[in-house]
């Protein structure tokens, strides 16, 4: 049998919690017609608006090739505008698209926020944020690299 390192545990066990967090986002999200991967994304927008596709993707935790196809869902249902601007297509959200962050938002906040609350106390929930701040700026800075 192999043993695993404390470093791999941590890793399958943060892999596990985004996937089980997605599946519940994603039943949560069902009656609003989106899902967890759509309600990212069209918070990334909305954030940072305009974007750039491929300021998106990095943003995002879907894959550049799905980020293509998403998006083409979302300008369908009218959520999403892309202009193109010579070699660069900005996107920004529409008005049916704010329309559905404003309706999304805070659900969704409340929604994760009572998964966390749950069962960790405020002290933990500050060193998890502190620790895993750490990790993403530790894999942000090799990706970059």
């Amino acid at each position: 049998m192999r043993k695993n390192t404390l470093g791999s545990l941590i890793w399958l066990r943060i892999a596990r919690f985004t996937h089980q967090s997605n599946l519940l986002s994603n039943e949560f999200l069902k009656p609003f017609g989106i899902t967890a991967a759509q309600f990212d994304v069209l918070n990334q927008i909305s954030t940072y608006q305009p974007i750039t596709q491929s300021q998106l993707a990095v943003k995002v935790t879907v894959s550049e090739g799905g980020i293509s196809r998403m998006l083409t869902r979302l300008e369908q249902e009218g959520y999403i505008q892309r202009k193109q601007d010579w070699k660069t297509k900005w996107i920004t959200l529409t008005t049916k698209g704010e329309d559905k962050m404003h309706e999304v938002f805070e659900h969704q906040l409340t929604f994760q926020t009572s998964i966390v609350n749950e069962c960790l106390t405020e002290e933990e929930q500050k060193s998890l944020y502190m620790l895993m701040t750490k990790l993403q700026k530790n894999t942000e800075n090799k990706i970059e690299n």
